[in-house]
């Protein structure tokens, strides 16, 4: 079970069919919605604010999503937030998604399909609008996205979706093997990873 905390009598509330990882944190008034995926480390701390993440989001490793007073964070439907992503009181379009390492500060707004490179920071009430790629630091709007961009964002947060299902049925601890058993079997990403 995840490490989960009430704080002055919020209670986080978190979709049956999450996944949200033993060693993730979740704090306060965080509210986690169906078929979200959050990753090993991530901390959702909603002490300040709230965070809501909608369907299908999916919070990877070592992300942190926290808020300023007066000022919510909200994943809305399919956001992708990358490995050790800062997310911080800001709005994160449906389908969006947020590049490994990248801090999108205090009321930026990452439109629906937009994708903010790894690294990048995106600075306080900066709008990267609906299908256009942010990067750089301090973030600027570069180009427009095209279909196939979109849709290989799509896929990987398809399977980020079905992964949580995955770890819901089979995640369990356990002591490791001193050393590879015989035929050591590959994870097979054909079961979980769409087509393109």
């Amino acid at each position: 079970m995840a490490q989960v905390y009430s704080f002055e009598g919020h209670i986080p509330v978190i979709d049956p069919s999450a996944f949200v990882h033993p060693t993730a944190v979740i704090i306060g008034d965080v509210q986690v919605g169906p078929r979200c995926y959050i990753g090993p480390g991530a901390s959702l701390r909603g002490d300040f604010s709230s965070i809501l993440l909608h369907a299908g989001c999916n919070i990877q490793d070592n992300a942190v999503l926290h808020g300023t007073p007066y000022m919510d964070t909200v994943v809305e439907e399919d956001g992708h937030i990358g490995h050790g992503a800062v997310v911080h009181a800001c709005r994160v379009g449906r389908n969006a998604l947020i590049g490994v390492n990248a801090i999108v500060f205090d009321d930026a707004r990452i439109g629906e399909s937009a994708i903010v490179a790894a690294l990048s920071f995106v600075k306080a009430r900066f709008i990267v609008p609906p299908r256009h790629l942010a990067a750089g630091v301090p973030a600027k709007v570069v180009r427009p996205l095209d279909d196939a961009e979109i849709a290989r964002k799509r896929t990987g947060t398809i399977a980020y979706q079905r992964l949580a299902t995955r770890y819901r049925e089979t995640l369990e601890a356990c002591d490791p093997l001193p050393f590879p058993e015989p035929g050591r079997r590959r994870i097979d990403i054909g079961s979980f990873w769409p087509e393109e």
